[in-house]
């Protein structure tokens, strides 16, 4: 575009701003939704494609901002990536105070990783022969931070023992160096983890002292049985643990998407005839979520995708549709007491019920949830959908345009749309409109986050809007980090 000082409505700064912002924006929609997973529409390979091509530009671009995405509600896969590459390019961070930036961001969110995913990612560094200076200090620190090697030593071995041969880190407690790389020098450990590891390869109760997944492998060499092992080990299982086992189903304490999941596994049949304590389950999850917000939303109403396509994939079964059950109850509970309605695409009214059939009418579904009950228009609309509206195609798109243009152009109604699938082809999650922001949701616990950074999408707020909100998320995350 070329601009000049009289008749240009855009110059050429305020558009390379506005360029620079849906680039960021795309990538953190990217951040949120794609995992390197089969999608419904794309596979493993063109998702891994797809997000690898997002990770470079982004980096390249716009490395402050890159490095900055760490503070905010990115899935771990993302997360894990983004470390990977910022100590791949140590080089090109720039002067020391962004050097320092980078570092205090990456050790806050390795401390936020689950311990097994950032040892696998610095496996992957040690295959890419990452062992820079900057990348040493790292591993040491974030090792130190650990509360207790010996049980890393016992449960996460393999990575423990990688990474400390690749960093050539003298290890803190002498014997889990011994336990790791001369197992034959101590007859007995003082830890009790690796004490109890030595045992447990002859002494049957000594599995029972181990972490859940150590023990479950040391159980079936022993031949214990699954439902005798199950109930000596629960108490050293994790709360994550409990609820992957189909003996510890504790409703109570399931996050919202997880338990949104686990409805949609059961049989409608088994649904119906606990219908109390599903419902009431995924009701006291919603309000865990919704927390002081609870009630403040206004009237609210949702168009919320249960056709086949909300299915997932065969890596990924029932997500989509888990997402939408779960923004289902959270809105419920956000929205005014009363003043939430909900419209599945299918026509459905019971979610307890819903299964992934049938197309996407969007647009009907859409103009069903702007008319209200009584004619009333929500203060809010929310659409849980991968965006592929196809009954007709295109309905949905222009029932928004024309909402927007002529029927609300003051927005009394606040519109978003939340997409949890990425796309792999369009490097993003698929749009409805370009008046009506878009941003990709993993979780349901993530609604209300995301919709506070959905108005950068509107283009109503420019990069600097968006930079300072980047600066605040940092801010917080670094604090929140140090405690």
């Amino acid at each position: 575009m070329t601009t000049n000082s009289t008749n240009s409505t855009i110059s050429t700064e305020t558009l390379s701003d506005l360029i620079a912002a849906e680039d960021v924006l795309l990538f953190v929609n990217a951040a949120v939704t794609a995992t390197g997973q089969r999608e419904f529409r794309s596979s493993a390979g063109e998702q891994r494609l797809s997000l690898a091509f997002l990770h470079e530009y982004v980096r390249v671009n716009y490395r402050p901002v890159y490095a900055a995405t760490l503070a905010l509600d990115i899935n771990d896969h993302n997360a894990a990536l983004i470390v990977e590459q910022l100590l791949r390019t140590a080089d090109e961070a720039g002067g020391p105070d962004a050097k320092r930036a980078e570092g205090r961001l990456i050790a806050a969110r390795l401390a936020a990783l689950p311990p097994q995913r950032v040892y696998r990612l610095f496996r992957a560094l040690r295959t890419a022969k990452v062992n820079n200076r900057r990348t040493r200090a790292i591993v040491r620190d974030w090792l130190a931070g650990r509360a207790d090697l010996g049980h890393d030593a016992v449960k996460y071995r393999p990575g423990l023992k990688a990474v400390a041969r690749h960093a050539h880190l003298p290890l803190p407690a002498p014997e889990c160096g011994d336990f790791l790389f001369a197992p034959g020098r101590r007859v007995r450990y003082e830890h009790p983890y690796l004490d109890a590891y030595r045992r447990a390869h002859y002494e049957q109760g000594a599995l029972y002292e181990l972490p859940f997944t150590v023990a479950e492998g040391f159980a079936a060499r022993h031949g214990v049985p699954r439902e005798v092992f199950l109930e000596r080990i629960a108490p050293r299982m994790t709360r994550l643990e409990r609820l992957r086992t189909e003996r510890a189903r504790d409703l109570t304490v399931m996050p919202l998407t997880r338990l949104a999941l686990y409805v949609l596994s059961l049989p409608l049949g088994e649904r119906v005839a606990r219908r109390a304590e599903l419902t009431g389950a995924l009701r006291a999850a919603a309000r865990r979520v919704a927390g002081p917000y609870a009630g403040s939303w206004g009237r609210v109403a949702a168009v919320l995708d249960d056709s086949y396509s909300a299915s997932g994939s065969a890596v990924k079964r029932r997500r989509p549709l888990a997402v939408a059950l779960g923004c289902h109850f959270l809105l419920d509970a956000l929205a005014a007491p009363g003043a939430y309605t909900a419209h599945w695409t299918s026509g459905g009214t019971d979610a307890l019920l819903v299964r992934p059939w049938g197309p996407t009418p969007l647009g009907t579904r859409i103009l069903d949830a702007l008319e209200g009950p009584e004619g009333r228009a929500p203060d809010r609309l929310v659409i849980v959908s991968d965006g592929w509206d196809n009954a007709p195609p295109g309905l949905a798109g222009e029932v928004l345009r024309v909402w927007r243009t002529r029927l609300d152009p003051e927005r009394r109604t606040s519109a978003v749309h939340v997409n949890p699938v990425y796309d792999a082809n369009g490097f993003d999650v698929r749009r409805l409109a370009p008046s009506v922001p878009t941003a990709g949701i993993r979780d349901a616990e993530d609604l209300p986050a995301l919709v506070e950074i959905a108005q950068f999408a509107e283009g109503r707020t420019g990069l600097a809007e968006l930079l300072a909100y980047l600066d605040r998320r940092v801010e917080l995350f670094l604090k929140e980090a140090r405690g």
